[in-house]
């Protein structure tokens, strides 16, 4: 279907334009012209930035948001508690009960500003041990939820074989994650089989984490797979960093460096625990640090060098994770604020060539985050999917300000609520802050919500 919109005003990748129509044909954009006036049959919208790219998800976490805030009887709480709290959770998930939570998360990222996500994807296995008929069928659980919202997906398959660094057995909670080459590759091969590449859709793989992934086995994927995006979580947790150092007298983004080849394909996630020379070498090489601001936050993993790495020219964007709090403009506003409390400076992430932090902020996101996903996302241009988000520029905190000035205030002073509507693969999907399937998004989950906490 062929559509055209009109922005009184709109971000481009040249800055903000008056007078902005666009052409869009299926999912693409085909033309942008400004300075134009707008047709009888445009879908008009006043105030328009391109939509985020989200690039690290766990859709069900969502579900647990709250669920994990109350202290342990260790009386010391961190990642290792939280996971506990994650493995008992997951273990009665069902495949309708998959897709309803991830359609609830993917309606509320798109509400939040984000318009296509990256699935980091490791529940493979029923809860009563073996494989579905199809092995891909928790995957494509997500591609359906996708569906239904509207939202662009790059569904990451995980590979997860082990518990700690060397191979050490699985733990109970994780027995729905394992995989070996063989199983690993059915289900990639199945999710590739159900989800046709198009500008809003792509596959890529996920191995885990160098603890629960063989060097080996690291280095059989990645000879398997030579194209798509790869991802994987290192460096998140201090602990995590301890056991690489004694196990292979390395750093875990130290080892990948040396030994992985990472480059432009590759996510490396969190990368929160980075020596000088780690963060240096990461931005050399072209990879995405895949950064979570606010789960790692509630997780107290550590504030990862930002502005260092930002020096250093690296590429960065931005994911929810677990999903405790949905917002594309408080991810980048704990990023930055992480950075004044660690530095005791403001306006840090700023670019020497953009004074406008939030400028600054959502243009290193939107340009890390379709590459980190491999789509043709993150920017309002011939070529592009055509993912918008409109403010509301009735709002009253946007009284009298233009340009990088609604940015600014978008991101550090109001957050989704100037959130208006929004525009996903050239379809409105969030119309007046509210998805248009949320009614039924919400029963479904609320019903399955009931099923799995009841008598928890």
């Amino acid at each position: 279907m062929d559509r055209t919109f009109f922005f009184e005003s709109a971000w481009l990748p040249a800055g903000w334009q008056d007078g902005v129509r666009v052409e869009v044909r299926g999912e693409l954009i085909t033309d942008v012209a400004y300075g134009a006036v707008a047709g009888p049959h445009d879908v008009r919208l006043r105030l328009v930035l391109p939509g985020l790219p989200n690039l690290h998800s766990h859709a069900f976490q969502r579900a647990m948001a709250g669920l994990a805030e109350r202290r342990g009887p260790s009386g010391v709480d961190d990642f290792w508690s939280w996971r506990e709290v994650m493995y008992r959770f997951l273990a009665r998930l069902e495949p309708d009960d998959l897709e309803a939570l991830a359609a609830y998360a993917y309606a509320d990222l798109l509400e939040a500003g984000f318009t296509c996500v990256g699935e980091f994807h490791y529940l493979h296995r029923p809860p009563q041990g073996g494989l579905y008929a199809n092995p891909g069928e928790l995957a494509l659980r997500h591609a359906s939820a996708a569906d239904t919202t509207g939202i662009g997906l790059t569904m990451l398959p995980a590979f997860y074989e082990s518990s700690q660094f060397g191979g050490a057995p699985p733990a109970p909670g994780q027995q729905r994650f394992i995989t070996d080459l063989a199983t690993f590759g059915r289900i990639v091969e199945a999710v590739r089989a159900g989800i046709q590449p198009s500008p809003g859709r792509n596959v890529g793989i996920a191995p885990h984490s160098l603890r629960a992934v063989t060097a080996g086995h690291l280095s059989a994927l990645l000879d398997r797979y030579r194209e798509g995006p790869i991802h994987i979580h290192a460096a998140e947790q201090m602990r995590e960093v301890e056991d690489c150092l004694a196990f292979t007298g390395a750093r875990p983004v130290e080892w990948l460096l040396r030994h992985a080849a990472v480059d432009a394909r590759w996510c490396v996630v969190h990368a929160t625990h980075l020596t000088p020379g780690e963060t240096s070498d990461l931005a050399r090489c072209g990879a995405v640090a895949g950064l979570c601001p606010v789960t790692e936050a509630n997780l107290g993993d550590g504030i990862f060098p930002a502005s260092d790495y930002r020096a250093a020219q690296g590429r960065w964007g931005i994911g929810t994770d677990s999903h405790i709090r949905l917002d594309a403009a408080g991810e980048l506003r704990q990023l930055e604020y992480a950075q004044r409390l660690l530095l005791r400076r403001r306006n840090v992430l700023a670019r020497p060539d953009q004074p406008s932090t939030g400028a600054s902020l959502y243009q290193d996101a939107l340009a890390g985050g379709a590459q980190a996903l491999g789509l043709p996302v993150g920017a309002i241009a011939p070529g592009r999917r055509a993912d918008f988000l409109s403010l509301d520029a009735d709002h009253p905190d946007l009284a009298g300000r233009a340009r990088d000035a609604v940015l600014d205030t978008w991101i550090f002073a109001q957050g989704r609520s100037l959130i208006r509507d929004v525009i996903a693969g050239g379809h409105i999907v969030v119309e007046n802050r509210r998805h248009k399937e949320r009614e039924r998004i919400d029963a479904a989950y609320r019903r399955t919500l009931r099923k799995l906490l009841h008598d928890a």
